[in-house]
């Protein structure tokens, strides 16, 4: 079984885990928490029905009992969580991967991921060496709903949206369930029918060619907006009135005129560690202490509850919030960008005129490289610099960045395949392509 990572369990179905595991994690999973009722979530992905069907029996094998509210996005899930103190709580789905995947996010009380450190290290232990003895009396399947709660928690933070015209791509995936009740039939939607095998383009809004169609859409509706969704809808990323992808990141600093700005709020905004160096340069304007962390919803969650921070963001497209019980939410980060760019738009500002106050720096985005000698292939691009330039900052808690007087890079790697991870800024082109070469050449010796 090699279904278990650092973030999460999750792979191709009946590859690299099956009916038969996914009931060995609903029978140990009561055990690794301390509990005796879990909450249930599910995707639309066509295995999504035969891994509840087989979760649930675990669970409720084990004695414990199933809270099942259906199909929902994973922030759903996080809401139900928290909301109703569940103290263990899973969603069924793969997020962004192909249809051929599914897979499971854990969580504990408040929320909180349960990653590999954290606890799936020692389900996949159980799993695979724990004997199975169906309890005297079994659990039972309990169904709540949610939903309505759920969209009038949301509701709370729409905008008038009345001068905006929005362009929005579902992706075929778990946004599609909740969109238009929140906002109506006025945006112009494409994909945005409920549909596991996602015919029309993978539900990954950081490949580009999945954000063609959007783009096109923006440009023939002259919208000022294009939204785009992740397949379960926990990651959202924008594209601005001239059909412009706008690094996820950058939403972070945007962001920063809702809470910081117009709200008023102090406090921390956490980063991912390939941020571009703009987000914290710009928040500083509001007076905002940014902290950096490492990659990922299980560290991300946890630091910013740990730091009580306001709200923080990823490079992926993930948007936390204090007062989403310190969770991720695709919608709700929707909504505050509306807010955003309905006023700017208000006050004469486009989006891509708001962005381009934000983006200061020639930025490469994320280089992969498939190699298995990553960490000596990382060693050497940090050595070489160290000799050859003058480091002014260095964080080591994923990966490496190594910031200098003029530019910055982060050099990671992946959690769960063969790919070194790059990213680079600097204050030209020119630099950055210089450095982005040198690089190249560097790690070609370890292919």
């Amino acid at each position: 079984m090699g279904a278990f990572h650092a973030y999460d369990i999750r792979g191709i179905y009946n590859s690299d885990f099956n009916k038969d595991d996914v009931y060995r994690i609903g029978f140990f999973l009561p055990r690794l928490l301390g509990v005796d009722k879990v909450l249930v979530g599910r995707d639309v992905r066509v295995s999504s029905p035969e891994i509840y069907e087989y979760l649930t029996k675990g669970i409720t094998d084990a004695g414990a009992d199933v809270y099942s509210i259906g199909i929902s996005t994973t922030p759903m899930v996080y809401y139900s969580t928290a909301r109703y103190n569940f103290k263990a709580s899973v969603q069924i789905t793969a997020s962004h991967n192909p249809k051929e995947y599914n897979g499971l996010k854990v969580s504990r009380e408040n929320a909180l991921p349960v990653g590999y450190d954290t606890g799936l290290g020692e389900l996949e232990t159980l799993i695979k060496t724990g004997t199975v003895v169906v309890a005297a009396k079994k659990g039972e399947i309990h169904l709540l709903d949610v939903k309505e709660e759920y969209l009038t928690f949301l509701k709370k933070y729409i905008g008038d949206y009345s001068n905006l015209k929005m362009a929005i791509d579902c992706s075929n995936g778990m946004a599609a369930l909740l969109i238009k009740d929140i906002l109506g039939d006025v945006p112009s939607y494409i994909y945005d029918e409920l549909d596991g095998t996602f015919p029309n383009h993978e539900a990954n809004p950081l490949v580009q060619e999945n954000v063609v169609d959007l783009k096109a859409l923006v440009k023939k509706e002259k919208a000022d907006i294009g939204v785009i969704f992740d397949g379960d809808a926990d990651r959202v990323m924008f594209v601005d009135e001239n059909g412009r992808f706008i690094s996820p990141d950058l939403i972070i600093a945007l962001l920063g005129h809702y809470f910081l700005e117009e709200r008023g709020m102090k406090g921390d905004v956490l980063i991912d560690i390939r941020t571009s160096k703009a987000v914290p340069e710009y928040l500083a304007r509001f007076g905002a202490h940014v902290q950096m962390w490492r990659v990922g919803r299980a560290f991300a969650a946890h630091k910013l509850r740990e730091i009580d921070g306001i709200y923080g963001g990823e490079l992926a497209g993930h948007y936390y919030f204090k007062e989403f019980f310190f969770s991720d939410s695709g919608l709700l980060a929707c909504l505050l960008v509306l807010n955003v760019v309905s006023r700017m738009k208000r006050e004469g500002r486009s989006l891509s005129q708001v962005i381009a106050g934000i983006e200061t720096y020639a930025n490469s985005g994320e280089l992969n490289f498939r190699l298995e000698s990553k960490k000596e292939a990382m060693d050497a691009v940090k050595e070489y610099f160290d000799k050859t330039e003058q480091p002014t900052a260095f964080f080591d808690f994923d990966g490496y960045r190594v910031e200098f007087a003029d530019w910055w890079f982060n050099i990671r790697p992946s959690n769960t395949e063969p790919y070194l991870r790059f990213i680079a800024e600097a204050k030209t082109t020119e630099m950055l392509e210089e450095k982005v070469k040198v690089v190249r050449e560097i790690i070609g010796r370890f292919k």
